[in-house]
């Protein structure tokens, strides 16, 4: 059974400028830059009918438009126990409806609802153990987040390996989004 997700790839240029954030924190688990992406719906284990039927269904928000991503600052999940560590995305309305749109067409497939609000960024650590003082120090170590924006001509349906999380991800699909 496929693990499936849907989501933005990051360029490799700003996959490089991501990647000079590695280092000094510990208990960190780097994510590879090739492994960037920003998750607009995880999917979860499936089986084979049901990947194809989400495959053909995300067909049909191939009219959805080209828009921009701007990554804007470091942030962390998990509170009191931070658990990852990302770059977070600007709001954008094209990208909200865009993720809007996948979960309606993927519920019409027979998905259960996504549980969790949508958050996007692209996490660059899992982290076990962090200390939150810690990891605020390294935040505010990192420097000043010069902001990174790219142009998104499309989405990709991604599948992964069960495991922990971090990859490696496979590009099973691409959509292509109008001009």
């Amino acid at each position: 059974m496929p693990r499936l997700f849907t989501g933005l790839e990051i360029p490799a240029d700003i996959g490089f400028a991501l990647s000079l954030k590695h280092g000094g924190l510990g208990g960190a688990r780097w994510i590879d830059p090739d492994n960037y992406h920003i998750t607009l719906r995880f999917i979860g284990d499936v089986d084979r009918q049901t990947a194809n039927d989400v495959a053909d269904s995300l067909d049909r928000l191939s009219n959805s438009m080209r828009f921009s991503v701007r990554l804007t600052h470091l942030g962390t999940f998990g509170g009191d126990k931070p658990r990852a560590l990302f770059a977070g995305v600007e709001p954008s309305e094209e990208l909200t409806r865009l993720q809007a749109a996948q979960e309606r067409v993927l519920q019409r497939t027979g998905l259960a609802p996504e549980g969790r609000k949508f958050v996007p960024h692209v996490t660059l650590a899992r982290l076990r153990g962090g200390q939150p003082a810690e990891v605020a120090r390294f935040i505010a170590e990192a420097g000043r987040f010069e902001p990174l924006s790219f142009p998104v001509g499309r989405f990709v349906l991604y599948s992964s390996k069960d495991s922990v999380g971090g990859g490696p991800y496979v590009v099973e699909q691409s959509y292509p989004l109008a001009a």
